[in-house]
């Protein structure tokens, strides 16, 4: 078994207006896990000054889009410095199926793994009627109906190939996302849970197998 059996490695996906970074806030706070953001990622690399971010900083300088490779460099950093912390939460990336594969294989050298995909399934339509309202409401320019449903649309195409792809890895965990910040927290916990007692079993099922128990 790696030395880093224990550790959880989370994908949290849901669209704009859906809570998500509310509750990969609360997972931090609850759970001890470290929330691996690109963007954050990128920033932070850059005003370390280390040589993988000066290659970010002239990336970004020249206005290109950073990498896979950089990415994939960028996490396996932050997972290699934390190796006393319970876990991780994916924010951000992977985006494409090459990316989650590219992904994969870094956890994999390292001796770990996804281990749960947490989707907050929400109903677009009552998405869009919150936005508009709230946006008749209050007139913020970041509510735009029309802005939003861009966003929106566009994060639908980029997880649709993703669900298939953990769906048969069996790691897929879909929570109804409409409902309370409360109550979607609870199913989130629920799903730790159980992800907590299949690594838990399958540790106590190695050392079974390793002393013929």
């Amino acid at each position: 078994m790696s030395t880093r059996d224990k550790t959880l490695n989370l994908i949290l996906f849901g669209p704009p207006a859906a809570g998500k970074g509310t509750q990969a806030k609360k997972l931090v706070k609850d759970h001890g896990l470290i929330q691996l953001s690109t963007g954050d990622m990128l920033r932070a690399a850059v005003a370390s000054g280390s040589d993988l971010g000066e290659r970010v900083k002239l990336i970004m300088e020249r206005g290109d889009l950073v990498s896979d490779e950089i990415v994939i460099a960028l996490i396996e950093e932050q997972v290699d410095n934390n190796t006393d912390v319970a876990g991780f939460i994916y924010d951000g990336f992977p985006r494409t199926v090459a990316q989650a594969e590219a992904l994969d294989a870094a956890l994999t050298g390292r001796g770990m793994a996804i281990d749960s995909v947490i989707r907050l399934k929400v109903d677009d339509a009552a998405l869009m009627e919150r936005i508009s309202s709230r946006f008749a409401e209050q007139g913020r320019k970041d509510d735009n109906p029309e802005t939003f449903g861009v966003r929106l649309g566009n994060y639908n195409k980029q997880t649709a190939p993703l669900l298939p792809y953990y769906a048969a890895q069996g790691k897929l965990a879909e929570v109804n996302g409409m409902e309370s910040i409360d109550n979607v927290s609870a199913q989130v916990a629920a799903v730790l849970e159980m992800v907590k007692a299949k690594k838990a079993s399958e540790k106590k099922g190695f050392f079974a197998r390793l002393f013929g128990g």
